[in-house]
This record gives structure tokens, C-alpha cells and sequence, in this order.
């Protein structure tokens, strides 16, 4: 448990753990089971890939959850990830060090629950995104992350696709680990209920 009051939770999700239940009896264990188990009247806002692990919204009413369902379609929740990716990006030519990936996406039906580029008709995609240093592994740089659109695999398409895939993303054919470098570490929102400026950090155990 990252933050509590009466209106919302702030959770620190594992790597490899769902979000939400899955189809079948072998799926039932996820966050929001968890989370419902102390607290019955949380309701899911937003979700993390079963292989992320980071930071994660619930609501405890429906009109906080409609509250911040609406700050998320409109842009008003702050996202950043951190993750370890193949090789080293080159530097953006950007004054801020911030370099942004804008390629269309759209899922792969045929290869599902894959997604891929697609120019002719993918939907509108950017992430932003900046070096941080090299990663403990030889050949790997440390990322930060900021998705500015919503799609499915988003940040991990958009690596792949510059050449750079997340290491232990074997979907995307990254390089093997024990885990999906991809760490959501952190949120900044107002307080749907009070206005208070909210800004929650948890570093990647990576």
C-alpha cells in the first residue's frame, strides 16, 4: 500500500501479478481480488500489464471512479515509467534531453494480445521518453518513460519498433531476464474529491 484516504488507494503492484481477473479459474488472483479483500468497495480505474509492476489507482466509489476515469480520458493524470532496454537510444537533438516516439498503433488481431505499428491504420501513439544511464546489465540503458496516448503494449511497441525492446519482454523479443524491465514509478493527479495536488513515487526494484 502505497497511499489510502477515503475517496481512493494507491497501490504498488508486482511484476507478474494480473490487474484484474483474467478468463478461467487459474486467473482469479489479481490486484483488485486482493485489494477487495480489505477493502470490498474498490473499483479499478486504470491497469498495468500482468508483467509491470508499479504504481496502480483504485477508487473506493463510483463517483470517484468516474472522477478519475474522466482525469485519465482527458489527460490529466501524469504517468512516468522507468525501464531497461537493449542497447543505447541516440540522444534526441531536443534542448530538455527528451526525445518522443510518435507511431501509429494498432493490436494485431491475428497474433493477439500483440500490437503493431501501422501507418495506414493505427491509431495516433506518443511516448516520450529520455536516457538515464546505463543499466546494471552490460549493452542496456536505463529509460525514464511517459506515455502521452493510451494504446495497448504502447511502450513496449514504440521501443521495439526504434530498435530498442525491453529487456525480458519476451512477447517483443527482447533480451531474457526474470522479469519485464517496465516499472510504473510514478503519478501525478489532483485529488478528485479535495483538489490537493497528489504526486506518488516507487523506484523499480531493477
Amino acid at each position: 500500500m502505497v497511499h489510502e484516504d477515503a475517496h481512493l488507494l494507491v497501490l504498488d503492484k508486482p511484476a507478474g501479478l494480473l490487474s484484474v481477473p483474467g478468463r478461467g479459474a487459474d486467473k482469479a488472483d489479481c490486484l483488485a481480488a486482493r485489494v477487495r479483500s480489505r477493502w470490498p468497495e474498490a473499483l479499478v480505474v486504470h491497469r498495468l500489464d500482468q508483467a509491470t509492476s508499479g504504481l496502480l489507482l483504485m477508487a473506493r466509489s463510483p463517483a470517484t471512479q468516474r472522477a478519475l476515469g474522466d482525469a485519465f480520458a482527458n489527460r490529466r493524470v501524469a504517468k512516468r515509467y522507468e525501464a531497461l532496454v537493449a542497447g543505447a537510444p541516440d540522444a534526441p537533438a531536443s534542448d530538455d534531453g527528451w526525445g518522443e516516439i510518435d507511431l501509429p498503433l494498432i493490436v494485431d488481431w491475428p497474433n493477439r494480445p500483440r500490437s503493431k505499428v501501422d501507418h495506414a491504420t493505427g491509431k495516433p501513439s506518443r511516448t516520450r521518453w529520455r536516457a538515464l544511464g546505463p543499466g546494471a546489465a552490460p549493452g542496456t540503458t536505463r529509460l525514464a518513460l511517459e506515455p502521452l496516448t493510451g494504446r495497448s503494449h504502447q511502450l513496449r511497441v514504440h521501443l521495439l519498433a526504434i530498435g530498442h525492446p525491453i529487456v525480458g519482454d519476451a512477447l517483443y523479443g527482447g533480451p531474457p531476464a526474470a522479469r519485464l524491465m517496465l516499472h510504473a514509478c510514478e503519478l501525478r493527479l489532483e485529488h478528485p474529491a479535495t483538489g490537493q495536488a497528489l504526486h506518488f513515487v516507487r523506484a523499480p526494484e531493477f
